[in-house]
């Protein structure tokens, strides 16, 4: 029989697999929590499945893979409460047609506290973007972005990630802040300190990517933001055991 820890390990190693129109042509508003338990619910789906399944968690296991205090006795309604907000969120996606169209996450939960269960199948519009993808997509394991705090940081790995075999990617910046629902920071000084910087030093603590950043003006303002994307495979051992030592000490503390 496998051990408790040998069944997280495996469960964090899961790959959430997305259609890059899913990741580069959209945006939306999800804490790190919400982004978390969605992509938590993703990467439980097969290769192989045609349709949505009823995706079912351990409430508790679940807990401890995020690093969640499942002792405090709260985590149900926690949950429930997130699960709640989740179910009435949306993701705008621009179609090639030029139009936008928003697509909801989920089609329906189903939870029990006595069982520590929860089930949830996915809006069935989100087919074309998770299931059946040969190509123009992106995969990465999920384990990286647990140990995140920031939601920013979430999000910009996921969209470097589907630049990554391009090495390099660039925005303007008041683009780069609608995909990462970070328009509130009118301030350019704020969003690269609130996010940029954040963002940028949890992707290269804990993720498999090491990024970089330089910035345009236009005039006076910063008008562009050019990255460079590297795979951590490609920076030596040294690197990735760092990477992995990271991982483990913020999601085993």
């Amino acid at each position: 029989m496998k051990s408790k820890k040998t069944d997280i390990s495996k469960e964090r190693s899961y790959q959430v697999v997305k259609r890059n129109d899913l990741i580069q042509r959209s945006r939306f508003d999800l804490s790190a929590q919400e982004q978390k338990i969605m992509l938590y619910i993703i990467s439980k789906i097969k290769p192989s499945d045609d349709d949505f399944e009823l995706y079912e968690f351990n409430i508790q296991d679940f807990c401890e893979v995020c690093n969640i205090d499942e002792k405090s006795g709260r985590n149900y309604e926690m949950l429930k409460d997130v699960i709640d907000k989740m179910s009435d969120k949306k993701v705008w996606v621009m179609l090639d047609n030029g139009y936008e169209t928003f697509l909801r996450w989920i089609e329906k939960p189903y939870l029990s506290k006595r069982s520590g269960i929860i089930k949830i199948r996915l809006d069935k519009d989100m087919k074309p973007y998770l299931l059946q993808l040969k190509e123009r997509y992106t995969s990465y394991s999920v384990g990286y972005i647990l140990p995140m705090k920031s939601k920013y940081s979430i999000r910009l790995y996921e969209l470097l990630k589907s630049y990554e075999n391009l090495g390099k990617c660039e925005f303007e910046i008041d683009r780069l802040k609608t995909l990462l629902d970070a328009v509130t920071y009118d301030i350019f000084a704020n969003f690269k300190a609130k996010v940029l910087d954040i963002a940028m030093r949890e992707i290269n603590d804990y993720s498999d990517i090491s990024i970089s950043y330089e910035l345009e003006k236009q005039g006076r303002r910063f008008h562009r933001i050019k990255l460079v994307i590297i795979p951590k495979n490609l920076l030596g051992a040294d690197e990735c055991i760092k990477m992995y030592k990271n991982i483990s000490e913020r999601l085993n503390k």
